[in-house]
């Protein structure tokens, strides 16, 4: 009876991505404002020029890894939702990956229902994928990535993990936890651990040995660096990562190296500008920044990103959860979003707190959607007075 009612979800979940996609044809095709994500214009015409034998980099504005031009190749003679089509195909294998480690997890199966439905009926996960995001395939991998270290494949780990950061250079971030995580005193190749296990008094206690708990925290594994496992993964991932780094640059030569991967360090938007550096960004965008401005917007990253890897390496999934919602906070590139100041300063408490915070919402929420209309759908551009 579970199952069934597990592939009810995931049968009804398909259905409507797939007319979600129809749907946005249809937009595109009627509507001032499209439902394709601008970025899969992108992707589809990068794919058009890998299909007829030039690089992808003659598209402007293409900055990602060959791949995924590959992967929409079929966008030229097939369908052009080809791509939106794979994505959402990820976005389900998410769900189902979910389900699969609050299984081996031991989460009680209401629970795991829960969270699969919260995952596939999502408006922000089905219409990321539906309007041609690729960020569907990263979310898999990494999951599928979780699956393997769980059930002890180092192996096949370090393998999709090297081909990931390849593809979407930021899932870096996630390697100095994997690799606090492969110490003899949480892991152990094909000893399939749980993580976390669910069933314990704790609720969210490692399953591991009590004894060797005591005797083994973060720094320790830290330590301890060069074991057998953490070695293979290092060597396996970095040997995947660069022979398809070496591969597309023997392609397509320096381009492919700025574009997809140089580029991403040193990149300043003026656009995206809810990032703490922004109005530094936005004043100087005409002066062209110095290498040190462009990477020292990074150390508060790299700061908040090791002291969370410290704190939660020991449960895997949770610190990769924290790490990424660093990850947005602390980017150069966001959206902005304004709040106001209410002046009902009469209302105590509670009550003034709550009003406050709902008039700021409403306000930032109707800001942002006029600013986005205005910025990406009818091509404006917003000036700011400094």
């Amino acid at each position: 009876m579970t199952s069934l009612k597990t592939h009810s979800i995931f049968l009804i979940s398909a259905i409507f991505r797939v007319g979600l996609i129809l749907y946005g044809e249809w937009q595109d095709a009627h509507m001032e404002v499209r439902y394709t994500d601008v970025d899969y214009l992108v992707f589809s015409d990068a794919a058009s020029l890998m299909a007829s034998g030039h690089s992808p980099y003659k598209r402007t504005t293409y900055r990602y890894s060959p791949l995924l031009a590959f992967l929409l190749i079929p966008n030229s003679f097939l369908s052009r939702s080809w791509g939106k089509f794979l994505f959402s195909a990820s976005d389900l294998f998410v769900g189902l990956f979910i389900h699969i480690i609050l299984k081996q997890r031991k989460v009680p199966e209401d629970l795991c229902t829960y969270s699969l439905l919260i995952w596939l009926f999502n408006p922000f996960t089905f219409t990321i994928g539906t309007r041609g995001n690729c960020e569907p395939i990263v979310c898999a991998i990494l999951l599928w990535i979780v699956i393997c270290l769980m059930n002890g494949n180092v192996l096949q780990a370090a393998c999709w993990y090297g081909l990931i950061v390849h593809f979407r250079i930021y899932p870096i971030i996630y390697a100095l936890p994997i690799i606090l995580f492969l110490d003899p005193c949480f892991f152990q190749s094909g000893v399939k651990p749980l993580l976390c296990d669910w069933t314990s008094d704790q609720g969210k206690t490692p399953q591991i040995n009590s004894e060797v708990t005591d005797q083994c925290d973060v720094w320790i594994a830290f330590k301890s660096i060069f074991t057998r496992s953490r070695i293979l993964f290092g060597l396996v991932s970095g040997s995947v990562f660069l022979f398809f780094t070496g591969f597309f640059f023997y392609l397509y030569g320096w381009e492919f190296l700025h574009e997809a991967l140089l580029y991403h360090l040193t990149r300043t938007d003026p656009r995206h500008n809810f990032s703490i550096y922004f109005y530094h960004i936005y004043l100087n965008y005409e002066r062209e920044l110095s290498i040190l401005e462009k990477l020292i917007s990074f150390l508060p990253q790299v700061i908040v990103q090791l002291v969370l890897v410290f704190c939660f390496a020991k449960d895997l999934l949770f610190c990769f959860f924290v790490q990424t919602v660093a990850f947005v906070a602390f980017n150069k590139r966001c959206m902005n979003l304004h709040s106001s100041k209410s002046s009902r300063q009469t209302r105590p408490g509670i009550r003034l707190y709550l009003t406050h915070l709902v008039e700021s919402c409403v306000f930032m929420l109707d800001l942002l959607l006029g600013q986005v209309y205005v910025a990406f759908f009818c091509g404006l551009e917003l000036k700011l007075t400094g």
